[in-house]
């Protein structure tokens, strides 16, 4: 393909990769949190989801330690006023750092509250698309992340997204600076997560190193890691949806931080800046969203560019993934999330108008960098594919 190609011009493609400073992966890590978080200052701001065993024993122990100022509780997706009363509260508390403890939604707060806490301007001004977009004018509170979830690959990306109800849309916070300072990743904090969780969440996953892989911003790098981290998931996906085991778990937690690597340094496509409106305008959680954008995107696109060496590749990952005989990765990919059961969609609410979700999604951020630039029409009909089958 175009991209192949230029690869052998003899010219280099410039091309970047972020990545945390520090990164511990590793079965029982979750041990470490109390002297991780003391490496970045004295004042901890706990960001965490809601009751869970584990989650209270890491902040009881930031608590024995000395060093918890104060703790926000996160249980559902950000949105822009949970954010603007958890940033008045952390305010107050004068943290030195933040630690956020929990799934994609409580490492996105976090994120944005380490973000805004020493900015001098509101949400507002930095929020992508609905804001004003600009940068951060001081530099963010140094970030402890350790996911709970094998998904959104937060703890590796420099965004927060954040829904803001009165446009019904779901937009980023974005700066280099919010790169987190520590990743602490334990798959055991994952264990016996409710199978609808992990189904979710490992779609997300699965989808940021598919997108990334057929990215017009792909590079060598971040093929690597999607070249592995694409069957990698698919397996470990196919197992956990059957029993809990810890292999699998920590299989996902790689392809987790892989794909946050990799979206963060080559950008995703079509699946998640309709994900993104569709998100705002619908009680889906985003990894649901993702899972059932999937396949009716990658068909969309492969129609539009017309196949080619990138596709082939993609095809041999999946069915190398899913232990299935080769063919065009949207089948095989049909195929696995039917038989995983992924729940349909809700309905859309009344009035919910199809062309305009559509015409909304082409301004994302995510959609810079599909393979391919897909009309109006082609993403109604892809919103439309999603959507359950009596609305379509």
């Amino acid at each position: 393909d175009s991209r192949r190609a230029r690869r052998h011009t003899g010219r280099m493609t410039p091309f970047a990769l972020a990545v945390p400073p520090r990164v511990l992966l590793a079965r029982g890590a979750a041990a470490a949190l109390p002297a991780e978080s003391a490496r970045l200052g004295h004042r901890a701001l706990l960001v965490r989801g809601g009751p869970r065993p584990s989650l209270d024993a890491a902040e009881a122990a930031l608590r024995d330690a000395g060093t918890l100022a104060a703790t926000v509780t996160v249980r559902a997706e950000p949105d822009l006023p949970a954010l603007e009363a958890a940033l008045a509260a952390a305010r107050a508390a004068r943290p030195t750092h933040v630690v956020a403890l929990g799934g994609g939604a409580v490492i996105d707060m976090g994120k944005a509250l380490a973000a805004l806490i020493p900015a001098p301007d509101g949400p507002m001004a930095h929020l992508e698309v609905v804001g004003e977009g600009r940068p951060l004018a001081a530099p963010p509170l140094p970030l402890l992340a350790a996911p709970t979830t094998a998904g959104t690959g937060a703890e590796a990306t420099r965004n927060a997204v954040v829904a803001v109800p009165e446009h019904r849309r779901k937009v980023s916070l974005r700066d280099p600076a919010m790169v987190p300072a520590a990743v602490l990743i334990d798959p055991d904090l994952a264990a016996g997560a409710p199978r609808a969780v992990t189904l979710a969440s490992g779609l997300d996953a699965v989808v940021q190193v598919i997108e990334p892989f057929l990215s017009t911003r792909a590079n060598p790098l971040t093929d690597a890691l999607c070249a592995d981290a694409i069957p990698r998931g698919l397996a470990a996906l196919e197992v956990l949806m059957a029993r809990e085991d810890p292999a699998p778990r920590e299989d996902m937690a790689r392809t987790a931080f892989a794909s946050g690597l990799a979206l963060a340094s080559a950008g995703l496509g079509a699946v998640h800046g309709i994900a993104g409106v569709l998100g705002g305008l619908m009680p889906a959680g985003h990894g649901h969203l993702c899972g059932a954008l999937l396949v009716p995107v990658l068909r969309a696109n492969r129609a539009a560019t017309g196949g080619g060496p990138r596709w082939d590749a993609l095809d041999a990952l999946v069915a190398r993934g899913l232990g299935t005989p080769p063919a065009p990765a949207e089948d095989a990919l049909a195929e696995a999330v039917a038989r995983w059961a992924l729940p349909p969609l809700p309905p859309p609410p009344r009035g919910f108008d199809a062309a305009a979700a559509a015409e909304a999604s082409r301004a994302s951020s995510s959609m810079k960098a599909n393979p391919a630039e897909l009309p109006a029409a082609v993403l109604e009909r892809i919103v439309a594919d999603a959507l359950p089958a009596p609305l379509r």
